[in-house]
């Protein structure tokens, strides 16, 4: 079996960041490790990467950050593809250049189209997660309030009816792991219990649903605010509104776009102090201009410009979406925010994992679990990828 060795780096593991710690894979999976300073190469073993027959390969990290490989739970595109609409090597191309940039895990997100197309689309992707590209797949609308619709299509927009959910449930064949709905809608609520009773989660969000609303929804079932503070009411002193039904509720995780244009880092900053990062997921909200130029990009039915990296709809000028990825996300959380690099190591892996309940395969860094990772240099760049034991980008 291939065995791999990284030592000398800070480890980031579910205890704390050890320093000079080691980090050893056998075959697509973490090892159990001693508690190695990560100095020297261990004894008939090859130093930098070289691999004798039957050995290991040691690479020195001194210097450097290893984190669990990151995971976006709210995807919509990159490399100039998306994955609604677009065929099956669209998909892998959006896959290929978030993993490249240190997401090992991602779940497709749709844009509100049609429900006949949504469907269809859903039944291409799912076989994408049936061999392990994908996660699994995330419809964000069509069910969603027509005040908070942000870049999606109002004319396809439409109420929470259970034979329309269920319609997008079982097309997606097992493989649905979230809806973004508003609850306030005619059906909202009993959506989210089918959405509940279904094993799918129920995100709130694209919103103008009340507080009481809100905390009916949650009691309903649902457990995820989808990218918290955008596309729904300000929080006001007499009208709290859903901000603040999401945030104060231990039930609820909140999506974060840390991108610089979403949110103010005094609002990311709120929120990491409420909730904590056990509850809080960082999110890229990728359309297809990630990892891309400034251009025009499609977007579901819509078309979108983008000028100095912010995606905004043409004709409205609506942002739409991000062009963020999420080692730039973990760079500015760390570097710009001034969070510890565990909290936003969790917010980016360990939180997203749970949600998905695959916490028992990713998510961080144990024996046992798949060998994803993510190599940091010490200003936080991002400089290797391992996704099951091998490099995607060699540090």
């Amino acid at each position: 079996m291939k065995r791999t060795v990284l030592t000398g780096a800070k480890v980031v593991r579910p205890t704390g960041v050890v320093e000079g710690g080691q980090v050893t894979i056998e075959g697509t999976r973490f090892a159990a490790d001693g508690p190695g300073t990560g100095t020297g190469t261990p004894r008939g073993e090859t130093a930098a990467g070289g691999t004798p027959p039957g050995g290991t390969a040691v690479t020195d990290l001194a210097g450097h950050w290893i984190l669990p490989g990151f995971i976006d739970i709210h995807v919509h595109g990159g490399g100039g593809a998306s994955f609604f609409p677009g065929s099956a090597e669209e998909a892998l191309t959006v896959v290929a250049t978030h993993r490249a940039r240190g997401t090992t895990t991602m779940v497709a997100s749709a844009v509100t189209g049609d429900l006949d197309d949504l469907a269809a689309q859903a039944g291409v992707l799912s076989e994408l997660v049936e061999q392990g590209d994908l996660a699994g797949l995330h419809f964000e609308g069509p069910f969603i309030a027509e005040n908070r619709c942000g870049a999606h299509q109002p004319s396809l927009l439409r109420d929470p009816d259970p034979a329309d959910v269920r319609k997008l449930i079982d097309a997606a064949r097992g493989t649905a792991r979230m809806l973004t709905l508003a609850p306030e809608l005619p059906g909202g609520i009993d959506a989210v219990r089918l959405l509940r009773d279904n094993g799918v989660l129920a995100a709130i969000g694209h919103t103008d649903a009340s507080y009481e609303t809100t905390r009916r929804a949650i009691d309903a079932g649902a457990t995820v605010a989808t990218h918290l503070f955008n596309a729904m009411p300000p929080l006001a002193h007499r009208s709290p509104g859903p901000i603040a039904a999401l945030l104060e509720d231990e039930r609820i995780a909140v999506e974060l776009i840390n991108d610089g244009t979403h949110l103010h880092p005094s609002v990311l900053g709120l929120a990491f102090r409420t909730a904590g990062p056990g509850r809080v997921a960082l999110i890229t909200d990728a359309m297809g201009a990630a990892g891309m130029g400034d251009g025009r990009y499609p977007l579901g039915p819509m078309e979108v410009e983008v000028a100095d990296g912010v995606a905004r709809v043409v004709g409205s000028g609506t942002i739409a979406g991000s062009t963020l990825t999420l080692d730039r996300a973990l760079r500015r959380a760390v570097t710009v925010d001034g969070l510890p690099v565990a909290d936003a190591s969790v917010a980016l892996s360990a939180t997203p994992a749970r949600l998905l309940g695959i916490d028992d395969r990713v998510g961080s860094i144990e024996a046992g679990k798949d060998a994803d990772l993510v190599v940091l240099d010490g200003d936080f760049a991002l400089r290797g990828v391992m996704r099951k034991g091998e490099w995607v980008v060699r540090p």
